[in-house]
């Protein structure tokens, strides 16, 4: 079941996303993730584009681990989840899942299907060193976690 408490972003598998059996390539869920982290920051007020320029820095994937649980194919209707985990100076540890989205006459409304935690780190867009992550940054996610 989806946690209510975390961002939820709805996504629908393309031909583009399986493979030659009608399965989702498993490296399309860390793209899967990536949109729903994006579009998570975008609900809090922190555009990627804007933040860059106004500050000039950015977030960088440092880590993941993901877990297959089962698979999804062509036309499934999925909920890609977003919550922070941990929050440091310089990094985020966000956990995803995504979850089918049942037919109306099954037991549970949605079922789990792959779960990663991604560490996101804060570094200089220019130089592409870690820094801080600034305040205001920091700020916007404790007020919605």
């Amino acid at each position: 079941m989806v946690n209510a408490s975390s961002f939820q972003w709805p996504l629908r598998v393309y031909w583009e996303d399986t493979d030659a059996g009608g399965i989702v390539f498993y490296a399309n869920y860390l793209k899967f993730f990536e949109r729903s982290r994006t579009e998570w920051l975008r609900s809090l007020g922190i555009e990627q584009h804007t933040m860059r320029e106004q500050t000039g820095g950015m977030f960088i994937v440092s880590e993941t681990s993901v877990r297959y649980l089962q698979p999804s194919r062509l036309d499934d209707e999925l909920i890609v989840t977003a919550k922070l985990q941990e929050r440091g100076r310089a990094s985020l540890i966000i956990s995803q899942q995504v979850f089918l989205k049942n037919k109306p006459s099954a037991e549970s409304s949605t079922t789990l299907l792959c779960e990663a935690t991604i560490r996101i780190g804060w570094v200089d867009a220019s130089s592409l060193k870690p820094s801080r992550i600034p305040a205001h940054i920091l700020d916007s996610l404790e007020l919605h976690s």
